[in-house]
């Protein structure tokens, strides 16, 4: 029971990980039908910027935080409005391959200025063992699913009552008829894209402060995927749900069967059977085109 317990934990911390930068993919696919192959290194960046901020210039972690955030949106509004809107209306490889290319590019620029070698964070949420129902656990990894929980449902918050959110919800209903009550999509693709940087900065901050700044931190883009597949590419609550189940099979997997590249291999093999039963996903809207 104490290692289900422990397992539980560290799973739903990687899952809250999971559900915001795949928060930013669902937005930037719903709002401009483009798959975003740069998430993890988004995640990458906000990290590093982070590290910057606070480890390097020894700035207190609230004006760090702050500015690291200042950076992720311009960031997303300098790839929206230099990469991809000259790329309206070109078939979708192109915008795919676009995406790839700025994933190595950002990856490069942080390696060329930072170094290939992992930096210690210095940490900013406390990090002490505490016992629940026998289960030691470390509060930097509650922390960290309590500072997801809360920026999802301050984004959910967003999406629902502010005129901006509802605004991108319209745009990812139907462009035409947003274009049609006056609802610049335009904005609305680079505000798509600075939320998705902010999430993904929010991401690599936790992943950071959790465990250390590497560019292996990228590679959680590539766990973005069967989430978004789980529970839908134009579901937010389905990428969610999706970043649970896979941060739970991940841990357990690994916990249990005592194997870590299956931890590792897991999440595709998810992927794979979503694909093959429901392409669509759990949540996902399902599209029937008549020909």
């Amino acid at each position: 029971m104490d290692k289900f317990l422990q397992l539980t934990l560290s799973g739903l911390t990687n899952g809250a990980v999971y559900a915001l930068a795949a928060l930013g993919f669902v937005l930037i696919y719903k709002s401009s039908d483009v798959i975003n192959f740069a998430q993890g290194e988004f995640l990458l960046v906000g990290a590093y910027v982070a590290y910057f901020m606070i480890g390097q210039l020894g700035l207190v972690w609230p004006l760090g935080v702050f500015l690291t955030l200042v950076v992720a949106v311009a960031l997303g509004v300098v790839v929206e409005r230099l990469v991809l809107r000259p790329l309206i209306g070109e078939p979708i490889i192109s915008v795919i391959m676009v995406t790839i290319g700025l994933a190595s590019l950002l990856k490069a620029l942080v390696n060329g200025i930072w170094g290939t070698n992992p930096k210690v964070f210095p940490a900013f949420i406390p990090k002490h063992e505490i016992h629940i129902i026998n289960a030691v656990v470390t509060t930097d990894k509650l922390w960290a699913i309590v500072l997801s929980v809360g920026f999802l449902l301050l984004f959910s918050l967003f999406f629902r009552y502010s005129s901006q959110g509802i605004a991108m919800r319209a745009v990812a209903d139907d462009q035409q008829a947003a274009l049609s009550m006056g609802i610049s999509v335009k904005r609305i693709f680079a505000l798509s894209w600075s939320i998705a940087a902010i999430t993904a900065a929010v991401a690599g901050l936790i992943v950071a402060n959790t465990l250390e700044v590497s560019s292996n931190i990228s590679g959680i883009g590539l766990r973005v995927f069967p989430v978004v597949i789980l529970g839908g590419l134009d579901s937010i609550p389905g990428a969610l749900i999706g970043a649970a189940v896979i941060g739970l099979l991940e841990a357990y997997s690994g916990g249990y069967v005592g194997d870590g590249s299956l931890s590792q291999v897991i999440p595709f093999i998810v992927l794979v059977l979503i694909l093959m039963v429901r392409p669509y996903g759990l949540f996902g809207q399902e599209i029937i085109e008549r020909v």
